[in-house]
């Protein structure tokens, strides 16, 4: 290997060691356990890097990196190599997803398509089943840690709605704050179902309390009654055209008629929980049926992604 690519490998071991010494204390001192490390800093080095407990996640942001296959097998096993000692994590414990590539031959790193691996994490005394190998996210967004928080502070005796719910880690948390009630809703089975198993995992059993709907959310909000809900929490993707849709989702197109749908099922003086990954989104403010917006999105930000958070929140207020 050239002399160049090993002071590239030193400047990224150099460029991990920094910031695992810092984010790595706040972690300890807020107890958290599972966090966000390493997110494309180097551009040689185009990849995100996340702490589970023991167990290290790895993904490569698709890049024309203009090598061979095997070329590039052998710079990431190098790099794995370098984290795994940084972080101080067992070859064993690392687990890599190269989006939208085959899967290569890298000896002792578990792959995209290695067989199920799902374990248990913990947050603000939650437990959460995450999986680090077999589907395009993790289980868990890291960068809500915050905002959960946020809606168990306010679900106390709360009639709670959680929307495009994913695995429903805002229901977990609505749960844990004292909600009266919670529905969550999501068009994926597989997402539902895993929903339910994070509940149980926190002895949230009681599914006449707990309700989890298999549904399209732009179509299942026309159909609730008004005021229904005291707090809503709705995280859409930036756009699908899932089959199992009725109607395309465009989140920048949409969200005006999503909100005020939400609005519709609040309470007088409910509150949503918005947010969205779309870099150049807008908000319509004039669109909306409330004049109380306001945005949390910094506020919202745990410390590992300060910087380098590339999503909008706000808080909505029916009037």
């Amino acid at each position: 290997m050239t002399s160049s690519k090993e002071e590239k490998f030193t400047m990224f071991r150099n460029r991990l060691t920094k910031v695992y010494r810092h984010l790595g204390k706040q972690a300890k001192r807020q107890g958290v356990s599972c966090y966000r490390v390493y997110d494309h800093d180097l551009p040689e080095f185009p990849l995100c890097i996340e702490l589970y407990g023991p167990k290290l996640y790895v993904a490569e942001y698709k890049r024309r990196h203009g090598m061979t296959e095997e070329v590039h097998d052998a710079w990431m096993e190098q790099t794995l190599d370098v984290a795994g000692e940084v972080l101080g994590v067992d070859k064993a414990n690392i687990f890599l997803k190269l989006r939208q590539r085959k899967p290569g031959r890298l000896g002792q790193y578990q792959k995209f398509d290695a067989v199920q691996h799902e374990f248990d994490v913990e947050e603000n005394g939650l437990k959460f089943f995450v999986n680090l190998s077999d589907y395009l996210d993790t289980g868990l967004f890291l960068d809500h840690r915050l905002t959960r928080q946020q809606v168990r502070g306010l679900s106390d005796g709360k009639k709670i709605l959680n929307l495009f719910a994913y695995t429903g880690s805002f229901s977990v948390y609505a749960a844990a704050g004292g909600a009266s009630e919670v529905v969550t809703v999501d068009l994926s089975k597989t997402y539902l179902n895993w929903a339910e198993r994070n509940l149980a995992l926190n002895g949230f059993t009681d599914f006449s309390r707990y309700k989890n709907i298999h549904a399209d959310v732009k179509q299942y909000l026309k159909t609730i009654p008004p005021a229904s809900f005291d707090l809503v929490v709705m995280d859409p993707p930036t756009f699908s055209n899932s089959k199992r849709m009725e109607d395309i989702l465009d989140i920048q197109r949409d969200h005006s008629e999503l909100i005020n749908d939400c609005l519709a099922a609040l309470k007088p003086g409910g509150q949503l929980f918005f947010s969205t990954n779309f870099r150049k989104f807008v908000m319509e403010a004039a669109n909306i049926h409330t004049k109380q917006i306001k945005d949390i999105t910094r506020a919202t930000t745990p410390f590992d992604f300060e910087g380098r958070l590339f999503r909008y929140c706000f808080l909505i207020t029916k009037d």
